[in-house]
């Protein structure tokens, strides 16, 4: 099965999943939940993949990408249906809780599909083509879902996602000997638990900057809102801010494999990292709509190539025979710092203002791009190497 296809079934999936998140806040707060409630509810579809990502990795390792990339698409399918059968807060957060589970069994046996169709080079190409999708999906995912809503109401929007997300599984089905592992990708699974993975460093280093990526990512798609609110931004202003953020992440990476293949992987990233670190810096210092458009689009120039190079990484410093328990543990790392972080610079935010939040990020991120070039240096012949050059 090509790649194109791999991407259009995970695009499918990833709106079910993007588009789920949006609906299941604002059902929760028609059913009267309070901001402490909607917060737990997001967190629910992270606090269980943290302890099931390794386990999905290691479940696509012995039996390839396909029966998790099923079940994922049909658990995700189950868990919209849950709030149609009981429209109650309990069943909202069984839903993000069953949906958050089976996107973590499709999400890391997809990497681990992806990464198998091709190597250096085109390994390289495929994850960007990948993220292209993802981006895609980011975009497409809250039309969907507003326009679903405003037309039918949350039951209609929960359905559409439901056939939206079980096309995926039904076509894997039918097409299951397609998505079998090549020969070539075909390996024993290796030994060694965990920590074997986060003894080498080169791992450590690529899932600790992954997770600082998606702090970045996740930061920006809550704070840019609530600092829009205090300049007196109208929803749709703020709209465009986030927009931009997502388009600029889209245009990145459709030039991602060719400054891959130039610079190298890790040099790459580290650019990318210390130029959203840069970006973080400026974004409170002005109040004026054109200019944070501006730095948002910066900002997701810099963000966007960090998701995809995190994974190749991953993937390519990966034992024989562990990719896919590799990528799942980056994403053990990924919902840690995605429940934690958050948390943290919350409370921050309230005790002091939005500006030491974007400050503190900027200074996350431009840790990270200090840990990338510093390992990256030594390494960017061999990365050139394997990226063909």
């Amino acid at each position: 099965m090509g790649i194109r296809i791999v991407v259009a079934l995970a695009l499918l999936n990833q709106i079910a999943f993007k588009g789920s998140k949006m609906l299941v806040a604002l059902h929760a707060i028609e059913l009267g939940a309070r901001p402490f409630s909607l917060g737990l509810l997001i967190s629910a579809y992270a606090c269980v993949p943290l302890l099931l990502s390794v386990h999905a990795g290691r479940v696509s390792d012995r039996f390839g990408a396909c029966r998790p990339m099923i079940a994922g698409s049909f658990g995700t399918s189950a868990g919209l249906l849950l709030p149609v059968a009981m429209p109650t807060l309990p069943a909202l957060y069984a839903s993000a809780t069953l949906i958050g589970i089976a996107n973590v069994y499709f999400h890391v046996a997809a990497h681990k599909l992806v990464g198998s169709l091709g190597d250096g080079a085109k390994r390289t190409h495929n994850f960007g083509l990948f993220s292209l999708g993802a981006a895609v999906s980011a975009f497409v995912a809250p039309l969907v879902v507003g326009g679903a809503i405003d037309a039918r109401g949350h039951i209609a929007a929960y359905l559409l996602l439901a056939a939206v997300c079980v096309l995926p599984g039904f076509l894997l089905l039918r097409r299951e000997r397609g998505l079998a592992t090549p020969p070539a990708a075909r390996e024993a699974v290796g030994t060694g638990g965990v920590f074997a993975l986060l003894a080498d460093a080169d791992l450590r280093r690529t899932y600790v900057v992954s997770g600082l990526v998606l702090t970045g990512v996740e930061l920006f798609g809550f704070y840019a809102p609530v600092y829009g609110k205090s300049l007196g931004f109208s929803a749709s202003a703020i709209g465009v801010l986030l927009a931009t953020q997502a388009a600029a992440a889209f245009v990145v990476r459709l030039w991602m494999p060719q400054l891959a293949g130039r610079f190298g992987e890790e040099p790459v990233l580290a650019a990318s990292l210390l130029v959203a670190g840069a970006t973080y810096l400026l974004f409170p210092l002005f109040d004026d709509l054109a200019m944070l458009v501006a730095i948002a689009f910066v900002l997701g120039l810099g963000l966007g190539c960090g998701q995809p190079l995190s994974v190749v990484l991953t993937y390519n410093r990966s034992p024989a025979g562990r990719a896919g328990e590799a990528l799942g543990l980056r994403v053990t790392v990924n919902k840690a710092t995605q429940i934690v972080i958050p948390v943290a610079f919350g409370s921050l935010g309230a005790a002091t203002g939005v500006l030491p939040v974007f400050w503190g990020s900027a200074a996350l991120l431009l840790l990270g791009g200090w840990l990338c070039a510093r390992g990256g240096g030594g390494r960017a012949n061999e990365c050139r190497k394997s990226s063909g050059i």
